[in-house]
């Protein structure tokens, strides 16, 4: 079992995953692929209540990327356990749900609502760990974002972890002064393991028109472009800690850029954009990681985890 991997408290049929947003809640790519062969994937963010999502155009392709401002569209949080998540559990493999709102009391009332639910479907809609989106934009801190607000982004993994017994994995954005603080606030307020990184802010403008791509005429910048980004990140935080778990993503486009990231210190990679242009991307890395692991002598790809050589 080469590619065998623990996670938390989770054992992994390998270390691949998804990125919140980019495969649905995994049967809208089923038809694609078989999505029991991911060793997990995050499904898309869930909110308190339904969000209708930014204007359109909310999606652009820049060099090497692409520019996005849905807006974190969503049905809400009872749509969500009524009509996606008896379906989840379906797929076979494991699933980490990504939660995120503009208020810490919102959030909190989303983890405790989905703690509930598992509790009392006596593990029929069972959840392995939540994801927590700490890149929104906080309405009661003037519109920053959680994360660039570290004290504010704590007493939110804190107070989740008083109504939920759910692994908290927190997601960070790179768009900070200094990720390794935010990663280490993250852990010290309660969170069991860290997703790196969520998109960069980008803007791209038509020179015609002279108008912005997007209507929100900002987004996050994802793709291939991001990937030295998000690998240095991982580094970063893994060298500051080492025994927290990782999910590295970010531009993550075949089997190279994916060991780049486990070398970097990641535990699982997720996989984003490359899903929008091919949707057997994460069936292709598994297999290249296997080669990868019989072609190196590598036992097992844990071996790999923070094994980048310094200079």
């Amino acid at each position: 079992m080469p590619l065998q991997t623990k996670f938390l408290n989770l054992t992994l049929k390998n270390p691949i995953t998804t990125g919140a947003g980019t495969f649905g809640y995994g049967e809208e790519i089923s038809e694609f692929i078989d999505v029991s062969k991911l060793g997990a994937i995050v499904v898309k963010g869930t909110s308190l209540e339904p969000w209708p999502g930014n204007p359109s155009h909310r999606i652009c392709e820049t060099p090497s990327g692409m520019l996005n401002a849905i807006g974190l569209q969503n049905p809400g949080l009872e749509s969500f356990i009524q009509n996606k998540l008896p379906k989840l559990r379906k797929l076979g493999t494991k699933v980490i749900v990504s939660i995120f709102d503009k208020t810490a009391e919102n959030f909190v009332k989303v983890a405790e609502r989905l703690d509930q639910e598992v509790k009392n479907n006596s593990g029929k809609n069972k959840i392995d760990g939540l994801e927590v989106n700490l890149s929104c934009p906080n309405v009661k801190a003037g519109g920053a974002t959680f994360c660039a607000k570290p004290d504010l982004m704590g007493q939110v993994i804190s107070q989740i972890k008083k109504v939920t017994s759910l692994p908290i994995i927190a997601k960070l954005s790179p768009n900070v002064t200094d990720i390794v603080e935010v990663a280490k606030a993250a852990v010290d307020s309660g969170a069991d393991a860290l997703t790196l990184i969520n998109t960069l802010v980008g803007m791209s403008i038509d020179i015609k028109t002279r108008r912005p791509r997007l209507r929100n005429n900002i987004g996050g910048l994802s793709g291939p472009a991001i990937h030295p980004v998000a690998v240095a990140c991982v580094w970063k935080v893994h060298r500051a800690l080492p025994s927290v778990p990782i999910i590295g993503i970010g531009g993550v486009y075949d089997v190279n850029s994916a060991l780049e990231m486990i070398l970097a210190g990641a535990n699982l990679v997720g996989i984003g954009t490359a899903n929008f242009y091919n949707p057997r991307i994460c069936l292709e890395i598994i297999e290249g990681m296997k080669r990868y692991c019989e072609d190196n002598g590598v036992e097992n790809i844990c071996e790999l985890r923070g094994g980048v050589r310094d200079y």
